[in-house]
């Protein structure tokens, strides 16, 4: 962090030297601080501890375009294709990945990132990114979510290869807002 600096504008900030983005949904995670964590304790001579406050962010992938200002051996990389991390970032990366499966179940986080008119496949495709092929068959996912009644259909089509056009729609927060503090599951 710099002085004068919140720690939510430092997350935006080190997120911004790493990745140029439109469209992103950043929430603080968790502060990681338990001893040992950090190998560098062990040799300071004053006792200091180091702590880590941790975010994490959802970007569409297709508009995130990595920078890496200053930063060797930044890249993507599958969940279950990560290097060997320094210190406890896997336990910090894993914890966050759990964070963002349940909150993509209990919250409408997804429609921050989606562009203001998507595709329910553009939705789907979202959800399966994160959550993997077999959370939900397509037709079940499509029909649980009009249910909820906080999608609106604009009445535009849009192609996109081949097969029919797709409805694009847009999430209504005002039809939200009433099952916004009620137990709800999106898939």
């Amino acid at each position: 962090m710099r002085e004068g600096e919140s720690l939510e504008e430092a997350a935006y900030r080190v997120l911004a030297e790493k990745i140029r983005v439109n469209n992103l949904y950043l929430e603080q995670l968790y502060t990681f601080g338990g001893p040992s964590r950090d190998p560098r304790e062990a040799t300071d001579s004053y006792g200091n501890r180091y702590l880590s406050v941790s975010y994490f962010a959802l970007v569409r992938f297709a508009e995130a375009e990595l920078i890496a200002d200053g930063v060797s051996g930044i890249a993507w990389f599958p969940m279950n294709q990560l290097p060997d991390l320094a210190f406890d970032h896997s336990e910090i990366l894993q914890y966050g990945y759990r964070r963002l499966r349940n909150k993509l179940e209990y919250s409408p986080i997804a429609f921050d990132v989606l562009p203001e008119l998507f595709t329910l496949g553009d939705l789907y495709q979202l959800y399966t990114t994160v959550l993997g092929d077999g959370f939900s068959d397509y037709s079940n996912f499509r029909s649980r979510l009009l249910k909820l009644g906080f999608l609106t259909d604009t009445g535009v089509k849009v192609t996109r290869g081949a097969g029919r056009p797709a409805a694009l729609y847009r999430f209504d927060a005002d039809a939200f807002a009433p099952l916004k503090d009620k137990p709800l599951v999106f898939i």
